[in-house]
């Protein structure tokens, strides 16, 4: 009785197309799976503040949120992208009590703090957006600084009390498509927070809101 099978050049070639496919799939699907880790770092930053804020006014207390950016290579024992949450006790006795660590939020290693250039600042206003700094939030002093304290009325401010304290955070993958990059703004008088992407148009790029 003769057997039936696959010879072996018939399955030499079946591998080899199943192997040919695999690569064009996994090129095709690597850029949107790096855009992924931009909107995970974007979505995630959005969230940390907006329930920031929220804690702020529903439990009557000041909260931290502090921008790191990443040092070093994540990949070969460097720190990724973070933000850190921390919260100002009231005062006891006529004594300021020590700020307390909350949380940490990590940012995807290979997505960054990073400000991509050739683009007007998104929603500026006097006084910071001024697309320099990747983190840039108000400071009287003139630096910019890399947090916001959001106040139990909303507010954003600075560890002085400043009653405004706007700013931006720039999110992208630092050697990625450029118009992968994500923004996103806090109005200090009112602690609104609004996320933007950068878009494409005949007269350059543009920040949209998101």
């Amino acid at each position: 009785m003769k057997q039936r099978g696959f010879s072996m050049l018939e399955l030499m070639i079946t591998v080899s197309i199943s192997l040919i496919i695999g690569g064009i799939t996994f090129m095709t699907m690597q850029p949107l799976l790096l855009q992924n880790h931009v909107n995970t770092a974007y979505e995630k930053t959005l969230m940390v503040l907006r329930n920031t804020r929220n804690q702020a006014i529903t439990q009557g207390h000041q909260y931290y949120v502090t921008f790191f950016p990443t040092v070093g290579n994540p990949a070969a024992g460097g720190t990724a992208a973070y933000i850190q949450i921390q919260y100002q006790p009231p005062v006891v006795g006529g004594i300021a009590q020590p700020i307390q660590q909350v949380q940490n939020y990590t940012l995807p290693p290979d997505v960054n703090f990073s400000l991509q250039t050739g683009a007007a600042a998104p929603d500026v206003t006097p006084g910071y957006n001024t697309g320099v700094n990747a983190i840039d939030f108000e400071s009287q002093a003139g630096t910019p600084l890399n947090y916001v304290v959001f106040m139990p009325d909303g507010s954003a401010q600075d560890a002085l009390g400043n009653l405004i304290n706007s700013g931006i955070v720039y999110i992208a993958r630092p050697s990625g498509n450029q118009y992968a990059s994500k923004a996103i703004t806090v109005m200090g008088s009112t602690g609104r927070v609004r996320g933007w992407f950068l878009d494409q148009q005949s007269g350059g790029p543009i920040w949209e809101q998101q």
